[in-house]
């Protein structure tokens, strides 16, 4: 009697989806050959974590990629998308993977021999091999750059290139990239979401590894710099730049700054950052930035993100760009009709990765085949520029008669600014659509970066791209829906590297490295926002009467409720409302708690502050600080309901601010500003509710505010009393929702940061904080009044002041005080 398989029998699933999936028309397809061990071990892993739901697995495999926080932006859109990973990766046997790395190796090399022609000796232009045109017709050639040798000697240290796998298996270039070369990061996150969901899958087909990669190329850059021990940044246009969560995860994993142009200065030819401590050195910077906007000075005079002087810098030799400005020029779809040429006549060998056909309508010749051809071809901008008579590259067959004849006077008028292509079938791999795998035509990027000695390595793997719909056409294919993790597997076992290094070979460290000026101001400014949030979410709540204290349950006197309207109208949460009657009250708490328009700073808006502060600080914060971020607003029907969501919120941020972020610099300007700001509140709240005269109502209030009423109750037993409170919401050091308390811990706070000068004299930020101290600390309770509480408050901002024009950024100003360290 045959024996019926078991439920979640990882094997009999695996291969009954694999038969499935052949019930499609596989011609081209990676799993066309027939069963591959590889491809059932894949399919097995899938099976063995979502059992016989291929839709549970994609929804892991997405979950594992958004608990590492990838995501990217569409242009024009605030917030960021999750990046979507198929849970099927793409497997390749290492013995093709050999062709393609090779052919990648050799391509890079040729690139790198053709840029530094184009801006060196320009022989090939000489000779006639590269037309002029080519050359200066394209919009990334930059002419000033010619005669410029890079520091470090070598143009390119990082290329990418999109590779299309042809229905018979072979591999064909579609197109290179220099300037900015983009997605390794994803090529890493899809590893690790992958990883996580199929564990097993690693060991048992012995897939390449990405560090190794990383590693060379972080030695690559340190090899081209002048000093022993470099910094090096990744310089990057800001969070609305599409691919900026990417370049956040590269920055932290390969341990490099990452740095905007208002960072950066440059002083005599050398390149620093602006730091808390002064400027400090930058020897190299992968930059993602467009080489137009890099310098102000020496290319875009519009643009406002770069840095004055950086040409400067690099021509002198003193900072190392990777890419070199200008390397985009071979980027143009042109540029790809004559490399199978150049690689015969500079390398004496073919290109073992050839490109797509490709004819430049520059010539005479190629363009009379590309307007009797054009029915088969691809047409398309030969230099990525937008053209009046086409819409991105389109295939010419589906241009309408009008479309046809205003391709063809445009061409008539600038051929130039025409390539035609042949039109690319690619293969196809299988995707989960639903709950079945579909076939899907993709694409596979690959990166090259150079190592320590100079030589090309490869990343074994890379991303793929996978296409929405089944037309096996690139042009149709566009930038893909999904991306795919790339495994590279053999027979011979991986070794288990790392890009971190032996436990034992580094010396101990415990100072955490540079801190940028601009990334301590946005520390400080989390913390402000997290607390000014807290503190009128407060308010809203003991509003709508949910006071904890027993005696006057949920309703508050008129005066003290108008008290607390006061605060929230003064805070510029929502305008007055017509009276203290709750039919006014409740819109009136809605506004303050969720506005969105109007220019209210309401508790939704403060949140959206943070939450954009977090967007530009993923390097430097957890995974789990930056979802509680990015939480939604809550939708809960009750208004209080909403309330106690986001008090949780907020007690969770802190949790994971006092218990999980390091004691360094970052997160003293985190809490500092958690201080100043949770100060000025107690000293307005104590104004407000306990000045002489004072009711039981108001004492509860402050009590509330200051999430003090259990402390109050543990040390007096007899009842509320005015003076009692104020001393020890205002004036006792050792209750941490204190003034007290919050004052000794920003000075604690001035006095651990670094100072610019050394002749051991107060700063004036540290001034301020003493002369405040020394204010709340000789204040009596039963004589605190509202001139004294006002004092306070001023001082408070004054002090914000002095932090903000010692450490944070002053527009282009280099330094914020007298005083200069170098390192």
């Amino acid at each position: 009697m045959a024996t019926q398989p078991a439920l979640f029998d990882a094997a009999s699933h695996a291969q009954r989806w694999i038969e499935e999936y052949r019930t499609h028309d596989l011609r081209g397809d990676v799993l066309a050959a027939g069963a591959d061990p590889a491809w059932m071990a894949a399919f097995e892993e899938l099976a063995a974590v979502a059992g016989d739901d291929l839709g549970q697995a994609r929804e892991r495999v997405q979950r594992h990629a958004a608990d590492i926080g990838t995501g990217f932006r569409i242009i024009d859109e605030e917030f960021e998308r999750p990046w979507p990973v198929s849970p099927v990766p793409l497997l390749i046997d290492v013995q093709e993977w050999r062709t393609i790395e090779r052919g990648v190796a050799q391509r890079a090399d040729l690139l790198e021999t053709i840029v530094a022609d184009l801006y060196g000796a320009q022989s090939l232009v000489k000779r006639g091999h590269v037309p002029a045109t080519l050359v200066t017709g394209s919009p990334y050639f930059l002419r000033p750059l010619v005669g410029v040798a890079p520091a470090g000697g070598r143009h390119l240290h990082v290329v990418a290139v999109d590779l299309g796998r042809g229905p018979t298996g072979e591999w064909r270039v579609l197109s290179d990239h220099l300037r900015m070369p983009s997605g390794a990061g994803y090529a890493l996150e899809n590893r690790l979401a992958v990883s996580r969901a199929l564990g097993g899958l690693q060991g048992r087909i012995n897939v390449r590894r990405h560090a190794p990669f990383f590693a060379a190329f972080r030695a690559g850059l340190a090899s081209a710099c002048h000093r022993a021990d470099p910094r090096i940044g990744l310089l990057t246009p800001g969070r609305y730049n599409a691919s900026y969560a990417e370049q956040a995860h590269l920055a932290r994993y390969l341990g490099f700054l990452l740095v905007e142009g208002d960072d950066l200065a440059v002083r005599e030819d050398r390149l620093y950052v602006r730091t808390i401590g002064g400027l400090k050195r930058v020897d190299a910077l992968w930059r993602r930035l467009d080489p137009r906007l890099l310098d102000p000075l020496a290319f875009d005079t519009h643009s406002r993100i770069g840095v004055p002087g950086l040409i400067d810098a690099w021509a002198a030799g003193n900072v190392v760009l990777a890419n070199s400005p200008g390397a985009g020029v071979l980027e143009s779809a042109a540029f790809a009709a004559f490399l199978p040429q150049l690689s015969t006549r500079l390398t004496g060998a073919d290109l073992i990765l050839p490109s797509i056909a490709t004819w430049w309508c520059g010539q005479p010749a190629e363009a009379a085949h590309v307007r009797a051809e054009m029915a088969s071809m691809l047409l398309s901008s030969a230099f990525g520029h937008p053209l009046a008579a086409l819409a991105g590259t389109t295939p010419g067959a589906e241009l309408t008669a009008e479309g046809r004849a205003a391709f063809l006077t445009d061409l008539e008028r600038r051929p130039q600014d025409y390539v035609g292509q042949e039109i690319v079938r690619l293969s196809t791999m299988p995707v989960v659509i639903g709950d079945r795998l579909e076939p899907r035509p993709f694409t596979l990027r690959v990166f090259a970066a150079r190592d320590g000695d100079g030589r090309w390595q490869v990343m074994p793997g890379g991303f793929a791209r996978i296409g929405e719909h089944p037309d096996p056409r690139a042009a149709v294919m566009g930038e893909g829906l999904w991306s795919a993790d790339v495994c590279v597997h053999g027979a011979e076992a991986v070794a288990p590297v790392s890009l971190l290094p032996a436990p034992d070979s580094l010396h101990i460290r415990r100072n955490p490295g540079t801190l940028p000026s601009r990334v301590a101001d946005n520390f400080f400014w989390l913390g402000r926002y997290l607390e000014r949030g807290e503190a009128l979410l407060g308010a809203i709540r003991l509003m709508l009467g949910n006071s904890i204290d027993a005696d006057t349950g949920a309703a508050l006197a008129p005066e003290t409720v108008g008290r607390l309207v006061g605060e929230i109208v003064a805070a510029g949460a929502a305008p007055r409302p017509a009276s203290l009657r709750r039919a006014d009250l409740v819109p009136f708490a809605r506004t303050a708690l969720e506005a969105g328009e109007g220019g209210w700073q309401s508790v939704a808006q403060i949140n959206a502050h943070a939450r954009r502060i977090g967007a530009v600080s993923r390097d430097r914060l957890s995974a789990d600080m930056v979802r509680l971020l990015d939480a939604p607003f809550p939708r809960q029907p009750g208004m209080l309901e909403r309330c106690g969501s986001l008090q949780r919120r907020y007690a969770a941020i802190a949790g994971l601010s006092a218990e999980h972020m390091s004691r360094t610099a970052a997160w003293r300007f985190h809490d500092l500003g958690r201080r100043i700001e949770r100060a000025a509140a107690t000293a307005r709240a104590t104004r407000a509710f306990g000045l002489a005269g004072a009711s039981l109502d108001d004492l509860t209030t402050l009590l509330d505010l200051a999430d003090s009423q259990i402390s109050y109750r543990q040390r007096y037993l007899t009842g509320i009393a005015r003076v009692p409170v104020v001393d020890l919401v205002a004036l006792d050091p050792g209750n941490p929702r204190a003034l007290a308390f919050q004052v000794e811990a920003i000075r604690a706070h001035l006095a651990a940061l670094p100072v610019l000068d050394d002749d051991g004299m107060a700063e004036p930020q540290q001034v301020e904080a003493t002369a405040l101290h020394a204010l709340v600390t000789t204040a009596q309770a039963a004589t605190l009044d509202a001139g004294t509480l006002g004092e306070i408050d001023r001082r408070l901002a004054t002090l914000s002041d002095a932090v903000a024009h010692r450490y944070f950024l002053q527009g282009a100003e280099a330094l914020r005080a007298a005083g200069l360290t170098l390192a």
